[in-house]
C-alpha cells in the first residue's frame, strides 16, 4: 500500500499517484485514513502489518486480530504526541534511534526495537577525495531547527564556499523569507534549491564536509548517513540522534559547545578524517540490507508474541516445559503458517503432507541450506489449540 510510482517486487496497491507533498495535496490525512481503511479491510490476508503513518494506525490496529507494528519517524517530545501515545500503550512500536524515545521514557509503551534507517549504498558512490577547490554542503529543509542560517555564517567565517540544496516547505516560507533568503547574497554561498537523488549523491560526494548545525532533537537525520556513504564526514552540533550516528573523530566531528566558533575550528581538522572509514561505518550499520534484516527480526518477534497471546491458556497449562520459542522453532516461514492458523481461531490446512495445521519439532536449532525446516520424526498437530505434551521441547 503505497504511491503508484513506488518500485517493489511485492504486490503494489497504489493509494496515490505520487508523494503527497510533491502532488500538493491539501488534505493528506484524508488519504492516509482511506488507505488504512483499505489495509485493515484485508487484514486477515496478512501475518503482520507494518505501518509508517504514525499514530493514525492505532485505532485500526486496536480492533484488528492481525498484529501491527508501527515505526515512529518524527519527534516525540511534543505534548500532543505524548497524549496520543499514552492512550495506546498496547501498540507495538519501533523507534529509529534510541534518543528518539527519551521524552517518553516514563510511559509504559510497547517498544519492540530500535531500527536505524538504511540506504541503498549503490545510490551513493564512494569518493576517496573531495572536489578541488573544496566546498561545504548543507542539505535538508530550510527551517530554523535545521540551522541553515548558522551554516552560512560558518562558511563565511571559514572562507570555504557553501552549496545549499534544500526545500522550503509552506510552513517555513515566512521564516525563510525573513531570515534565510536575504543571506543568499553572501559571497561563496550558492543556493541550488531542491535536487534529485543523483544530484544529491554527486553534491555530497564532492564536498569536504556536510554541515549539520541543528538545534532540535533530530529523530534520525538521513542526510548524515547519505553523506558518510559517499565518504564525506559530518560536522555537527549534538542533538537527538547525532551521537548515535556519527562517530566523533572518526566519521565526523561533533561540536559539543554548540558554537559557530567550534564548528569553524573543526573544519580545520576535517581533512584528517579517513573518508573510507565513513563509508565502512554506513556499510556496517546503515545499509538497506541491515535495516531489512532488523525489521525481519522484529516481524518474527511480533509474530511470536502474537502466538503467545493467542495460545496463552494452552501454553500456561504446560507448566513452563514448553516456551514460545520452542513452539515456533527457528524457521520464519513455518512461523507464518502457524500464526495464520491460530489467528483465525480454527484449524486450517497448511502445506504439509498430511494436510493438517502442524508444528514441526527440531532436533537442533539449525536451518537447512534450502531454507526450509526439517521436522524430527513425527509431527505434533495443533487442533483446537491442543498440544501433545509428550513431545520433547526443542533446544
Amino acid at each position: 500500500f503505497a504511491t503508484a510510482d513506488s518500485r517493489t517486487s511485492a504486490c503494489l496497491v497504489p493509494m496515490a499517484e505520487g508523494g503527497l507533498r510533491l502532488l500538493g495535496t491539501k488534505d493528506p490525512w484524508a488519504l492516509h485514513v482511506a488507505m488504512l481503511e483499505e489495509v485493515y479491510a484485508q487484514a486477515n490476508q496478512f501475518d503482520v502489518i507494518h505501518s509508517h503513518v504514525d499514530y493514525l494506525t492505532f485505532p485500526f490496529a486496536r480492533h484488528s486480530s492481525t498484529p501491527t507494528v508501527t515505526t515512529l519517524h518524527g519527534r516525540l517530545d511534543l505534548p500532543e504526541t505524548r497524549r496520543v501515545l499514552a492512550r495506546f500503550p498496547e501498540q507495538r512500536l519501533v523507534s529509529i534511534s534510541e534518543t528518539q524515545r527519551l521524552p517518553l521514557a516514563d510511559l509504559p509503551l510497547r517498544w519492540q526495537a530500535t531500527v536505524y534507517n538504511g540506504i541503498r549504498l549503490e545510490h551513493f558512490p564512494f569518493r576517496a577525495e573531495p572536489d578541488d577547490p573544496p566546498y561545504l554542503v548543507f542539505l535538508g529543509r530550510i527551517s530554523p531547527e535545521k540551522g541553515p542560517v548558522q551554516a552560512i555564517e560558518i562558511a563565511k567565517r571559514s572562507g570555504i564556499p557553501l552549496k545549499i540544496a534544500a526545500k522550503i516547505d509552506p510552513a517555513d516560507r515566512e521564516w525563510a523569507e525573513a531570515n534565510f533568503l536575504p543571506l543568499l547574497g553572501t559571497p561563496g554561498v550558492e543556493y541550488l534549491g531542491e535536487v534529485n537523488e543523483q544530484q544529491k549523491a554527486e553534491l555530497l560526494g564532492g564536498a569536504l564536509a556536510l554541515l549539520f548545525p541543528i538545534n532540535w532533537p533530530e529523530p534520525f537525520g538521513l542526510v548524515m548517513i547519505e553523506s558518510m556513504a559517499c565518504g564525506t564526514p559530518v560536522v555537527a552540533f549534538p542533538g537527538g540522534s547525532v551521537e548515535e550516528i556519527v562517530v566523533d573523530g572518526v566519521t565526523g566531528l561533533i561540536c559539543h559547545s554548540h558554537t559557530i566558533d567550534e564548528m569553524v575550528a573543526a573544519l580545520e581538522r576535517v581533512e584528517q578524517l579517513d573518508r573510507a572509514a565513513c563509508r565502512r561505518h554506513v556499510e556496517r550499520y546503515f545499509s538497506s540490507r541491515v535495516m531489512a534484516e532488523r525489521y525481519e527480526a522484529v516481524y518474527r518477534q511480533v509474530l511470536a508474541e502474537s502466538l503467545t497471546e493467542q495460545l496463552g491458556p494452552a501454553i500456561a497449562s504446560l507448566d513452563g516445559r514448553l516456551t514460545t520459542r520452542d513452539l515456533i522453532g527457528h524457521d520464519g516461514r513455518h512461523l507464518l503458517l502457524t500464526a495464520r492458523v491460530l489467528r483465525n481461531g480454527q484449524t486450517q490446512q497448511t502445506p504439509d503432507e498430511k494436510g493438517q495445521a502442524s508444528l514441526d519439532w527440531y532436533d537442533d536449532g539449525r536451518i537447512p541450506e534450502n531454507g526450509h525446516a526439517t521436522a524430527a520424526p513425527g509431527v505434533t498437530t495443533l487442533s483446537e489449540q491442543s498440544i501433545d505434551r509428550d513431545r520433547p521441547a526443542a533446544d
